[in-house]
């Protein structure tokens, strides 16, 4: 499985994510300018200016029309996919953390930093069908408090979006009422992460999600219940996770934070993104290559591809050999 090495970024990769056939990638990083690429090739297909600090997050439409971003200069973005124009800019007090659409596209959950005597926030906008409609009001909007000063890492929309589902700082999984912004749900304390949830993500059908978290630990939960299903260990921070649509695997990314990454042994590339039995919690291989901790992992929708982008600026993109399809425990 020879890796593509995709470098349209200067600097560290954010956020993947492919739109819904796994022809496109879109890659999100710190350095100003979300990119698009072929996802079969790994070539560039063109880049969308306009934000003026790092880009944490996106989301594409159902039907590729459309990009939403999340950037630290205090906005969130619209763009044309195909032309790679801005739509429309959604602006706020404070760097905006989170994005996606819901389904059907007519809503977007955005979230924000607490920053100043900003709070941390959740945001719902409408989405027009058409541009020139868009408006830039919340249809609601929760202010986060007690935890006021801890960021809301990731915020997505529940089964038929009736629910939000947050995660973030202070390690607790939170269920929303998306009409009336009521708490639903919170997630028991004592199976739950002990340090800040750093992704997570559904699985297709929308039925259970994955967290990643500091404690070098992933969880799978069920969306409505809120119930552990299983746990993942490893041995360093998790950044990054992915969940197979194809088979039982789940795909854990991390590594040290960048402020310790001198002091760790000096074989190059050795930060791996680590596959896992989804049903018996084991892990079953590794594939490494980047020379800084992952921090963004994207399966394609055919479950026949993966992607990472890491702290080092690259992206690299893994099509699965024939045996992997035949991997037995």
């Amino acid at each position: 499985m020879r890796p593509i090495l995709m470098k349209g970024h200067e600097r560290p990769l954010t956020f993947l994510k492919y739109n819904r056939d796994g022809g496109l990638l879109f890659s999100c990083a710190k350095d100003h300018t979300p990119n698009v690429w072929f996802a079969d090739n790994g070539e560039r297909l063109g880049t969308y200016r306009g934000h003026n600090g790092a880009v944490w997050c996106c989301d594409v439409s159902r039907d590729s029309s459309r990009l939403i971003t999340g950037s630290a200069d205090q906005t969130a973005k619209l763009w044309d996919v195909q032309s790679g124009h801005q739509v429309f800019t959604f602006n706020f007090d404070s760097p905006t953390r989170s994005v996606e659409f819901s389904v059907g596209d007519r809503l977007a959950v955005i979230t924000t930093d607490p920053f100043m005597e900003q709070t941390s926030a959740i945001h719902v906008k409408r989405i027009a069908a058409d541009p020139a409609d868009q408006t830039a009001e919340s249809i609601l909007t929760l202010k986060i408090t007690p935890q006021g000063r801890m960021k809301i890492n990731r915020a997505v929309w529940g089964p038929l979006n009736r629910t939000i589902i947050s995660a973030g700082e202070d390690a607790v999984i939170r269920i929303w009422d998306s009409e009336t912004g009521k708490l639903l749900k919170e997630n028991q304390k004592e199976e739950g992460h002990t340090k800040t949830i750093t992704s997570l993500v559904k699985s297709p059908d929308g039925s259970h999600f994955l967290t990643g978290s500091l404690d070098k630990s992933a969880k799978l939960w069920d969306t409505r219940t809120l119930t552990l299903i299983k746990t993942y260990r490893t041995e360093s921070p998790v950044n990054a996770v992915a969940m197979s649509p194809l088979l039982n695997h789940v795909v854990l990314g991390g590594g040290q934070d960048a402020i310790n990454v001198t002091t760790t042994d000096h074989r190059a590339g050795k930060f791996e993104a680590k596959f896992y039995d989804k049903i018996l919690q084991e892990e079953i291989g590794g594939v490494k290559g980047h020379f800084g901790p992952i921090n963004a992992l994207a399966f394609n929708p055919d479950g026949k591809s993966f992607s990472s982008g890491g702290e080092d600026g690259y992206i690299r993109l893994h099509h699965f050999d024939h045996d992997y399809f035949n991997i037995k425990i």
